[in-house]
């Protein structure tokens, strides 16, 4: 027999243990600045992510590991502080996002890390709640929420969920460096009031191609995002992707919109896929910079 017996086991003092998981997502199906000034992105959420293991100690110091993860240390500080636990303990982080990417792997690691110390503690752990937890860390990608939804990164809040993508592949190239995606989003951008009405029916577009899984309508509303995008961060192999998609029948273009991939979009249900991916991996190989493959997260379904 255990003790205290389970029905009388109290967070943070007799549970002091837990784990957290959040996904990263392949760039933004979709970014931009609506008719009212809003900031926002699209999610496409992919298989990879990071993990957070969090072992509290009433009576040390916090710390983290990698120790560079200082915002996940911050955010554990402030958990820990606000719920009056007192004391510290280990955090460990093991993600599978490259970083500076676009990949939102910062994100990531601040969900998993609340996620992680939220069970602990015996907190609120849900989208919302972990919204709430990050928002005065930095701008965030919506990874705290499942599927495919339109997200205020710079506010931290969920505009609206739009469901989920049939499973998808995203042959990517790399253009090379890091972006410091903080510092990217401090910098807001001068968007003409045409253009805001245009990324208005863009969502438009793209909220009632996933409700139909139609992923030909999608693919047209990520290229044009990713084609807008080159006036703020361009990808020089833009056009030469483009040209493949076209080549291959393949939906459309994906692109970290700030980061430093782009990637070309296919449909992993589609009956000639194999074949498409190989020539799509052949194809973007070709192309400057480093190849990887990513796949949609379809536990998200």
């Amino acid at each position: 027999m255990t003790w205290p017996p389970t029905a009388a086991r109290r967070v943070a003092v007799d549970i002091d243990e837990g784990t957290g998981a959040a996904r990263g997502t392949f760039g933004e199906l979709l970014q931009g600045v609506l008719p009212d000034g809003t900031a926002f992105l699209v999610t496409l959420p992919i298989s990879l992510g990071s993990r957070a293991r969090f072992r509290y100690d009433r009576h040390g110091p916090l710390h983290v590991y990698p120790a560079h993860k200082t915002k996940s240390l911050g955010l554990a500080r402030s958990m820990l502080d606000t719920h009056g636990a007192g004391g510290g303990g280990t955090l460990l982080l093991d993600s599978d996002l490259l970083v500076g990417k676009g990949l939102a792997s910062s994100s990531a690691d601040l969900v998993a890390t609340a996620r992680s110390v939220g069970v602990v503690l015996g907190l609120d752990t849900s989208p919302g709640a972990v919204e709430d937890w990050l928002r005065p860390v930095e701008p965030t990608d919506g990874v705290m929420h499942p599927g495919v939804v339109v997200f205020e990164h710079r506010a931290v809040r969920l505009r609206a969920h739009l469901g989920a993508l049939p499973p998808v592949t995203v042959v990517a190239v790399d253009e090379g460096g890091r972006l410091d995606t903080v510092a990217h989003n401090r910098r807001p951008p001068h968007v003409p009031s045409a253009l805001r009405h245009e990324y208005a029916w863009l969502v438009s577009e793209l909220a009632d191609a996933v409700r139909a899984e139609d992923l030909h309508a999608v693919g047209a509303v990520t290229t044009r995002s990713a084609v807008l995008n080159q006036r703020l961060l361009p990808k020089r192999n833009l056009e030469a992707m483009t040209g493949i998609a076209e080549r291959l029948g393949a939906p459309g273009v994906v692109c970290t919109h700030s980061g430093t991939m782009l990637g070309l979009l296919l449909d992993a249900t589609d009956s000639g896929y194999r074949k498409r991916l190989e020539a799509a991996r052949s194809a973007c190989a070709a192309l400057p910079g480093t190849l990887s493959v990513y796949r949609s997260a379809a536990a998200d379904r």
